[in-house]
């Protein structure tokens, strides 16, 4: 029984919240077929993804990974190397292993003077490793460096340098590669912009050829007429 001291308008209230989860309640139980069709789909989703990691897609990615370690053990030169890599990167394309295989092709096409080829290759590799990405964008530079492809060059040079994101040892090598391409292509200026680059955001790298990166920005100034 309600309290005789009951408001009025507290009693509207509790009655429409009562109505309504009454209602809720009411819709959910004409409902409740519709619910556990969608309750039993999520679950035949669920098994269907399991059933696939656990038959197909772990067996699929071991027997890349073996297929990838079966060359890095038996391979004896580039050229033997060059023609297994291929197979395994082709044949597993999309897969970890073949992603891997498909930047060993290409660093070994690269060894046996093949650049087109190698260059293609290269460019379908992808990793979380922003050193390996860089390292294989730069490769991939130099490939076209070799064809005398050298606008192309540089675009996969300035990717490296982005990719590198200020890795001291990546970027300085990366835009000394810049600099010769812009030599070559009498870009003097540009030139002068990498050697500049290099002294003053890595001024710890070192050349390895006993020039010091002054004596570049001096051969670029004196071409200048500066």
């Amino acid at each position: 029984m309600a309290s005789q001291n009951q408001n009025p308008q507290d009693e509207t209230t509790i009655d429409k919240v009562n109505t309504r989860l009454t209602e809720a309640g009411t819709k959910i139980a004409d409902n409740r077929k519709y619910i556990f069709w969608g309750i039993g789909a999520v679950v035949v989703v669920a098994v269907f993804i399991l059933c696939y990691l656990f038959f197909y897609r772990n067996p699929h990615t071991q027997k890349s990974y073996d297929a990838y370690n079966k060359v890095e053990i038996s391979a004896v030169n580039d050229s033997v190397a060059a023609v297994q890599y291929k197979q395994v990167a082709d044949k597993y394309k999309g897969d970890a292993a073949g992603n891997l295989a498909a930047l060993s092709a290409g660093e070994a096409l690269y060894n046996e003077g093949k650049y087109a080829e190698a260059a293609e290759y290269l460019k379908r590799f992808d990793s979380d490793d922003d050193v390996l990405n860089a390292n294989a964008l730069v490769l991939t530079g130099d490939c076209y460096v070799n064809l005398k492809k050298y606008d192309e060059a540089l675009e996969y040079y300035q990717k490296a340098v982005k990719e590198a994101d200020e890795n001291p040892q990546i970027v300085p090598r990366t835009l000394l590669k810049e600099a010769n391409i812009y030599d070559e292509q009498k870009k003097y200026d540009k030139a002068l912009e990498c050697y500049t680059t290099i002294k003053n955001d890595y001024p710890e790298f070192r050349l390895g050829n006993g020039v010091g990166i002054d004596a570049y920005i001096a051969r670029e100034n004196a071409r200048l007429g500066k």
